[in-house]
């Protein structure tokens, strides 16, 4: 059994190659707008969207390589049925839009079309520098093209590798609860601090963005402040995901079974407290866990995430708090930090679930190391803390 893995490179394309790949991308966007267009004219004749072959049959001398043309069309058939079913789904969605060139920021060769070796050669562009950094694994199925705001072009390739089993030396289990005040509090004890990455920059982003919008429309000192706010959000962004990358890998090589919440991302952004969360990235933290426990011989098991605050880990008693409440006491003895009894009832959740699972004994236990930190009642409880320039110490606290 196969799995697909992404491998993004850096190109540096000359001038020459950079108007060739911008030339690309704008008749990329032409043609969605021009299948676009079509779509809508035969859905009012006919009531129905045309079928993927027809709109392949319409991207026929358009001027780009046609593997190139015929995967817009391919994108167009696939945001179509999208929308189709989650109009049937009763879910409040919107029709595909014309795209200026701004929101065409890639292009694909779906099979051929590409060639690697020392430079990447592409059909109609041709050899453009890439920086290899490390070796693909596994066959080369597709390539993406992709420009960022800030103009710079990235290689993304996408193979697939054979899924090699893995076992785990030692079987532990832990359980993790997200939040804002500490990115991941685990059932064990360990602390993964919040780096605050959007904090950092928040001062510089509002001048930078500030000066942008002074600027006269369709200057070019325009585009500069532009490119100098798009500079700003990349270097936030790749700070955020090095820093989700390496926590994920450390959970997935650590631990056999974790436990995380399967949380409303999307409710939760809508709050007071939206920017905190949407800098956490705890949709993109879960899915970068999930894919690395599965090459670690890891398993991740996504719960139910209500009542894992109020729940006592100790006696099942439910007590509701407060966001102000960080502390949690119970009348049987339980005293820890709020984040701490969570995650212990989150992986309380997960066992309970391997338990239950048909043709399969749940072979995970609350070990000394997975579960249970210090003393259970009042008293001094020792934690491991992740910093976000990755040291680690740890600290006592009193209850």
């Amino acid at each position: 059994m196969g799995m697909n893995r992404a491998w993004r490179y850096r190109l540096y394309p000359s001038k020459v190659q950079q108007q060739k790949l911008n030339h690309y991308l704008y008749e990329c966007k032409d043609l969605w707008n021009f299948l676009l267009e079509h779509t809508k004219m035969h859905y009012k004749k006919t009531r129905k969207f045309p079928t993927r072959k027809e709109l392949y049959l319409l991207t026929k001398e358009k001027g780009i390589f046609s593997q190139v043309a015929q995967n817009v069309a391919y994108r167009l058939t696939n945001s179509l049925k999208r929308y189709a079913a989650k109009k049937k789904a009763e879910k409040n969605v919107g029709f595909p839009r014309f795209k200026q060139i701004d929101r065409m920021k890639s292009f694909t060769y779906p099979q051929f079309g590409f060639k690697l070796e020392e430079k990447l050669e592409l059909s109609d562009i041709g050899n453009i520098t890439i920086k290899k950094h490390r070796s693909i694994k596994g066959k080369i199925k597709t390539l993406t093209i992709k420009k960022t705001p800030s103009g710079k072009w990235f290689a993304i390739f996408t193979s697939e590798i054979k899924q090699v089993a893995i076992t785990k030396k030692q079987i532990v289990a832990v359980g993790i609860d997200l939040g804002i005040e500490r990115f991941a509090s685990l059932s064990d004890g360990t602390i993964i601090a919040n780096p605050r990455n959007f904090k950092r920059v928040e001062r510089r982003l509002a001048k930078i963005q500030r000066q942008f919008s002074k600027k006269k429309k369709g200057s070019k000192n325009k585009r500069k402040a532009r490119i100098k706010v798009a500079i700003t959000y990349e270097k936030l962004t790749n700070r955020r995901r090095d820093f989700l990358h390496k926590s994920s890998r450390e959970l997935a090589n650590n631990y056999s079974l974790i436990a995380i919440e399967k949380l409303d991302v999307t409710a939760l952004s809508k709050g007071f407290l939206a920017r905190h969360v949407l800098d956490c990235s705890w949709a993109e933290f879960s899915s970068m866990l999930q894919y690395k426990a599965e090459e670690a011989g890891s398993e991740v098991i996504l719960v139910d995430p209500a009542q894992t605050s109020s729940n006592c880990s100790g006696c099942g008693l439910i007590q509701k708090k407060t966001l102000a409440e960080r502390w949690h006491e119970c009348s049987c003895g339980f005293s820890m930090h709020r984040d701490l009894n969570a995650a212990r009832n989150i992986l309380k959740r997960a066992i309970s679930r391997s338990i239950d699972r048909p043709q399969n004994s749940c072979k995970y236990k609350f070990l000394s190391t997975a579960g249970t930190v210090g003393s259970n009642a009042c008293g001094e409880e020792t934690s491991t803390y992740y910093k976000p320039n990755g040291q680690v110490s740890s600290r006592k606290q009193e209850a």
